[in-house]
């Protein structure tokens, strides 16, 4: 099984490198775990307690379940893969089966943030773009497609997400093995890492 994780700020692009490795790869032996499904379960806050919360930082991800699951996954057994609802900022209750595969890609903005998750990952990708694009990726994102309002996105971005960003998510780009610039569609990095994933696919 080859392992790879794609990390990167918010907005920077990592779900389409995600989306454009599946749809040029069309094989069955890919999967995609989103760090995101690990948020930690907050059932005991309330609503209003769970709107608040960080979730740009590491605290917030559920490290040693993620882990686990991609070391059972390694060991060949199908893991429960919670599921997480961004309208209600909570873990759903429910879970998806999700079986061994050759190659399982693994998104998220903290991914390279843990010493163990990190060791785990046979390649490390690192997506970058510049911050002014990530916003406008993010306000799309979260108005279009998470119910947000303008002014809770940019809120959260000002006081959170950028200073989260500068303090965890940046700084790990020291440990990412290719670093792909992704202002614009960057075609020789995903056929870079495209090879390399059908090389261990074929094997």
């Amino acid at each position: 099984m080859l392992i790879i994780g794609i990390a990167g700020g918010t907005g920077s692009g990592k779900t389409t490198v995600v989306d454009t490795l599946i749809d040029q790869l069309q094989h069955n032996e890919v999967e995609v775990i989103s760090q995101d499904s690990y948020y930690r379960d907050n059932s005991h806050l309330s609503y209003e307690e769970r709107v608040n919360l960080n979730f740009d930082h590491p605290q917030s991800i559920d490290f040693d379940l993620l882990c686990e699951h991609l070391t059972q996954l390694r060991a060949g057994k199908a893991i429960p893969q919670p599921i997480y609802s961004f309208k209600t900022h909570n873990r759903t209750g429910e879970t998806l089966e999700t079986v061994p595969k050759k190659v399982v890609l693994v998104e998220g903005i903290l991914i390279f943030t843990h010493p163990e998750l990190r060791d785990l990952f046979d390649i490390k990708l690192y997506v970058h773009a510049d911050s002014d694009e990530r916003l406008i990726r993010r306000l799309r994102r979260d108005i279009h497609e998470r119910g947000r309002d303008l002014d809770e996105v940019l809120n959260r971005y000002q006081n959170t997400l950028k200073p989260m960003h500068n303090q965890f998510i940046e700084p790990t780009k020291e440990f990412a093995d290719l670093i792909i610039p992704n202002n614009n569609y960057n075609s020789v990095a995903i056929d870079l890492v495209q090879t390399i994933i059908q090389n261990r696919l074929v094997t």
